[in-house]
């Protein structure tokens, strides 16, 4: 079932988007990264993590029959807590029987300017899931940009590296994967 795929990864990601807000907080300069962007014409710090966000809902509410929906906050630390919040809420009042037949269910969406409509298999796999984690990512790579000094246990919230490890000066384990 869809449900076991869906919703435990837009959790993950909304936990990732509370780490980064934790982490944009304590640098004590919310707009220098908030207005920072990879290119001139992809959308700003701010804007990744409110649309990793909304994919959470995009990810999970479609499937179980509700059309997404993210609500209007304010662009500030306490908007994107409030946000996330409010996605959080609305994921975890998902029943796993409103998600049975989703993986043939039509969904009808837009991606950008084009109108799709696409199995929901198909839809999460295809979608869905690599739309939320690209948002994700470009706000990881900006608070890199920025020189916060996150990786990738930052990133996925799993990882775990010793303090002052770099790939540079050492290599995991023969047969370990990073």
């Amino acid at each position: 079932m869809l449900y076991a795929v869906a919703v435990p990864s837009a959790l993950m990601a909304l936990e990732r988007v509370d780490h980064f807000v934790d982490l944009i907080e304590a640098s004590g300069q919310p707009d220098a990264f908030f207005d920072a962007r990879l290119a001139p014409d992809m959308l700003d710090l701010a804007a990744q993590l409110r649309t990793t966000v909304v994919f959470a809902l995009r990810v999970t509410l479609p499937l179980a029959g509700q059309p997404p929906e993210a609500g209007k906050f304010p662009r500030s630390i306490d908007g994107l807590r409030a946000r996330t919040a409010h996605a959080r809420a609305l994921i975890l009042a998902l029943k796993p029987e409103s998600f049975a037949g989703s993986e043939n269910r039509v969904i009808a969406h837009r991606a950008g300017f084009a109108d799709l409509e696409q199995s929901g298999g198909e839809y999460l796999s295809t979608f869905a899931l690599p739309n939320l984690w690209f948002h994700l990512s470009a706000a990881f790579a900006i608070l890199r940009m920025r020189g916060l000094p996150v990786g990738k246990a930052d990133f996925d919230g799993l990882h775990s590296y010793p303090a002052g490890f770099s790939w540079e000066v050492a290599q995991p384990p023969k047969g370990q994967a990073t």
